[in-house]
């Protein structure tokens, strides 16, 4: 339907063209008689100007009636077929007036049998051309057999034979007849190579649309480079991994978005015609002050002659997997460290307990000057950070959860609060701030929730050794019909941990306090991964650090 109303304005518009086109030809040959008037009898004789004028003039106001006509009768083609009719009549009437059989206006009716093959193919020129042959033939006997007289002499002196007026008539129907079979085989040529070619452009716009279907449907960031280093290309899922719209990165250097990748390049332009010369490797960028850890490989962007156009860049966004990576490889090391420790508990703790209950015994009963004493609570003091250190590795190699309950994480809270007091880190200038919030209730092991708590507050009490404020806030994130998590923030105003460390610090045996063993926060994450939560840690030194917890509220199994 579209194709249709499309074909048939184009045919209106060819009708227009050729309204304006009659006028122009009927000016010319109007200004030619006009000048043949004014130029008087030496040139002109007997020229039947008036009448000529007559003919051309009525054909200003055939132009607008066919206008009219094009504007009330809906059916194109009866507009050619009429348009052609009166042409032919006026081309005849000229004809007559100009000489008849003399005349060399009948060159006229192969005008009108051209734009008719042109606008209603063969059919329609092969009507036009009988049409145009008929009134040439009947206007050429009706002079033979002296029945109208051409009005080009006054003086009509009729001298030609029969066999030349056939054969005229033959050779001007001839010639209208094959005039109509050429125009029409030329325009159907054309119909041919036009279809032809919209069914090419139709499959080439296909084949394209194909091709950016598949780039666009690629999982994988695809993007393309010129010679330069100018971003021509980047695909969807190029722009979800760098955070960035094509539009934002369209002619841009690489190297202002990717850092690195400019260096890349150059080698590979450097490099010798015919070696491989795919590059693959890791760069991490930051997009939107996020960081991002992409993994690529680049190869040349090869042209349709063969050569060289520039790159292509196939990305992916590797930060999850090196994540898990990581993850994978602190999963490995706490289970060997486990394995240790169970190991470990049976060799060294009763050895252990053996050594420190004889020299309690010894310490009791034996008179030590100042000096042995000394030594003694040092031997203690040694044994107690062995035990403390057996206990952390038996933590580590603990399976699962037990003696599991519902726990209001708001009391467990209070109690290590409570405790916090008696201990040696805590210092009275310290201030504590406690935000708690009702429905606060997990499920899972009330002394490894208390042990969470504590280890965490321990940290931000010993992180304040000249005092500061304590800021413990709860908070309920529901999400829909699911029952959510327990936010627990515990804040401090401490010296705060160095940006290189916060990475480090759920290691095992990473500690930046003196004399830590460096297993706390690792058995802490433990424990929040064996309750399903999760553990983060921000720290702005000197403004302090913040530990973000979230544990899932009241899930059982």
């Amino acid at each position: 339907m579209k194709d249709h109303a499309i074909q048939k304005e184009k045919l209106t518009s060819g009708l227009r063209w050729l309204m304006f086109m009659r006028v122009v030809i009927v000016t010319f040959i109007l200004g030619v008689a006009g000048f043949i008037h004014l130029k008087g009898n030496n040139i002109s004789g007997d020229f039947p100007v008036f009448p000529v004028f007559s003919v051309l003039i009525s054909s200003y106001s055939l132009s607008f009636l066919y206008l009219f006509l094009l504007k009330t009768i809906r059916n194109l083609k009866l507009n050619i077929y009429i348009q052609a009719f009166g042409d032919v009549s006026l081309i005849s009437m000229l004809v007559y007036l100009t000489g008849g059989i003399t005349s060399i206006y009948s060159v006229m009716y192969s005008i009108v049998i051209i734009y008719s093959s042109l606008f209603i193919t063969r059919r329609g020129g092969l009507i036009v051309a009988s049409e145009s042959g008929i009134f040439y033939g009947l206007l050429l006997d009706l002079e033979y057999y002296d029945v109208i007289q051409p009005l080009y002499a006054v003086h009509w002196g009729y001298d030609f034979s029969a066999g030349y007026v056939l054969s005229r008539i033959f050779v001007h129907i001839a010639s209208f007849y094959i005039i109509a079979l050429l125009v029409s085989f030329v325009v159907e040529q054309e119909k041919r190579s036009r279809s032809l070619l919209e069914e090419k452009k139709s499959e080439f716009h296909q084949l394209d649309l194909l091709h950016k279907n598949i780039i666009e449907s690629v999982n994988t960031g695809i993007m393309t480079t010129d010679l330069d280093g100018n971003i021509r290309l980047l695909n969807r899922a190029g722009e979800q991994i760098i955070g960035f719209s094509f539009l934002d990165v369209e002619g841009k250097a690489v190297g202002d978005i990717f850092h690195g990748f400019s260096d890349i390049f150059h080698e590979i332009r450097n490099k010798e015609k015919g070696k491989d010369t795919i590059e693959r490797g890791e760069i991490t960028i930051v997009s939107k002050q996020k960081k991002i850890i992409l993994g690529f490989s680049v190869s040349p962007l090869i042209g349709s002659k063969g050569n060289t156009i520039g790159q292509l860049t196939v990305f992916q966004d590797m930060t999850f997997a090196k994540e898990m990576e990581n993850e994978i490889e602190k999963s490995r090391r706490l289970t060997l460290i486990g394995e240790m420790a169970a190991g470990l508990a049976h060799e060294v703790r009763n050895p252990l307990a053996s050594l420190k209950g004889s020299i309690q015994i010894l310490k009791n009963k034996l008179y030590l000057d100042e000096t042995n004493k000394k030594l003694m609570e040092i031997v203690l003091r040694g044994s107690a950070q062995l035990e403390n250190l057996v206990k952390d590795f038996l933590s580590l190699a603990r399976p699962g959860l037990k003696d599991t309950e519902e726990i209001d994480v708001n009391d467990v809270m209070d109690d290590v609060i409570k405790s916090l007091h008696y201990g040696p880190a805590w210092h009275e200038e310290i201030t504590i701030e406690k935000e708690p919030c009702s429905g606060a209730v997990v499920y899972g092991s009330r002394t490894e929730v208390n042990q969470i708590l504590s280890n965490l507050v321990l940290n931000a009490v010993q992180s304040m050794p000249e005092g500061g404020t304590l800021k413990i806030q709860m908070k309920l994130r529901l999400h829909g019909n699911e029952n959510g998590y327990l936010d627990i923030r515990i804040s401090d105003t401490g010296c705060g941990i160095e940006r290189d460390d916060v990475a480090k610090i759920f290691n095992p045996f990473f500690s930046t306090k003196e004399g830590g063993t460096g297993l706390g926060l690792t058995i802490t994450q433990r424990l929040i991964e064996n309750h399903s939560g999760t553990i983060r840690i921000e720290s702005r030194p000197p403004n302090g650090t913040t530990c973000k917890l979230l544990l899932p509220l009241r899930q059982k199994g």
